[in-house]
């Protein structure tokens, strides 16, 4: 099995480890008398008892909660009662927050970790593709309001992500596939070779059990592209928006979708729209329209939003919620070429209104 490691560099320096047997990396984040919140994901009881064990055997005591599966975990109100939790167990700024689960439950437990005494530790076991190549690395936590998806939040690194390869082929194959969307937005905004391995083998890259040395490659250049974009820009000041590639509409989608959607699918889908923008306004050339739709179909992601002209409304009013917008003007990241970001701000709408027609035509249904 291929093991990578990849230094996230800054102020906070950390590193991300995909290997198997990762967890004995814990033990570098134990001492004697330091306590450890454990927030597992439903489904991940038997990773944290894993976690817990080598914690406990060098010398740290750990308190265990559970919390809801995937975007359900990420209310205020499961906040409050972790904070609540906090404050009667007596945490300091000298123990230590884990999270245990898929990108939902990263960002969650790094919300905590950010805001609990204004900050303590906190180390990500991400158990899902999604959570290992996005949401565990580069610092960014949140949780959800009705407003929208991550609209509170904070900057916060983790002192470690521990990722065992193993984890992921427990996944439902649908929610591993739909992680691969992170994968591939690095291959468009920064490394084509993740491109390259995915086209040379689709069926190996959506099948942790097929292709595990790929897997771990897609995930090891998936990884160090957002390790040297978080280096440059923590906070999202400038370089950092290109990591997201397709997110403004694929948020859209999951907020008038109630995020019943995944967030990979809806990623891709917003990848398809934004190089449709990009196309339109002259910056890419039909080749590498197409290569958007072709890659990311031979993973079985979507390409289309159904619904027809008539979501438009409701789409161009949740886009306007987006964190990259200024005042009534959207900016969106798109593609001047092969690897080459850029912003577009404040497109035509009739521009903004053929490429929704572009990706709103019927699409087999939804997984």
């Amino acid at each position: 099995m291929t093991i990578r490691t990849v230094q996230v560099a800054g102020d906070g320096p950390y590193a991300v480890h995909v290997a198997p047997g990762v967890l004995s990396h814990l033990a570098e984040h134990a001492r004697p008398g330091r306590r450890v919140l454990v927030i597992y994901q439903d489904g991940r009881h038997d990773t944290a008892l894993a976690a817990e064990e080598v914690l406990r055997q060098a010398g740290a005591s750990c308190v265990m909660v559970g919390v809801p599966d995937a975007e359900a975990a990420k209310t205020a109100q499961v906040l409050v009662d972790l904070w609540s939790l906090l404050g009667e167990e007596g945490f300091t700024r000298d123990d230590l927050i884990l999270g245990v689960g898929g990108g939902a439950t990263t960002d969650l437990a790094g919300f905590v970790a950010a805001s609990w005494l204004r900050g303590v530790d906190v180390i990500h076991l991400p158990t899902s593709m999604l959570g290992v190549v996005d949401a565990a690395v580069g610092g960014k936590t949140g949780i959800n309001t009705p407003a929208g998806k991550n609209l509170v939040g904070a900057f916060h690194p983790p002192a470690a992500v521990l990722c065992d390869p193993a984890w992921l082929t427990t996944m439902p194959p649908a929610d591993y596939v739909s992680g691969l969307a992170e994968v591939v937005k690095c291959g468009f905004i920064a490394d084509p070779q993740i491109l390259e391995l995915i086209e040379a083998d689709p069926d190996a890259a959506r099948d942790p059990r097929a292709g595990p040395d790929l897997v771990v490659e897609l995930i090891g250049r998936a990884v160090q592209v957002k390790a040297d974009v978080v280096a440059a820009d923590l906070r999202e000041a400038s370089l950092r928006e290109i990591l997201n590639y397709g997110h403004t509409f694929g948020h859209a989608i999951e907020l008038l979708e109630h995020y019943r959607w995944r967030h990979g699918d809806a990623v891709a889908v917003g990848m398809v729209f934004v190089a449709e923008l990009a196309h339109r306004s002259g910056l890419i050339d039909d080749a590498l329209l197409e290569r958007h739709r072709t890659v990311l179909s031979s993973l079985g992601l979507p390409t289309a939003y159904p619904g027809g002209a008539e979501r438009w409304t409701e789409l161009r009013a949740a886009m306007a919620l987006d964190k990259k917008s200024r005042g009534d003007t959207l900016r969106f990241v798109v593609l001047e070429g092969r690897a080459r970001p850029t912003r577009l701000v404040g497109p035509d709408e009739e521009v903004l209104r053929l490429a929704h027609a572009a990706v709103s035509e019927p699409a087999p249904a939804h997984r």
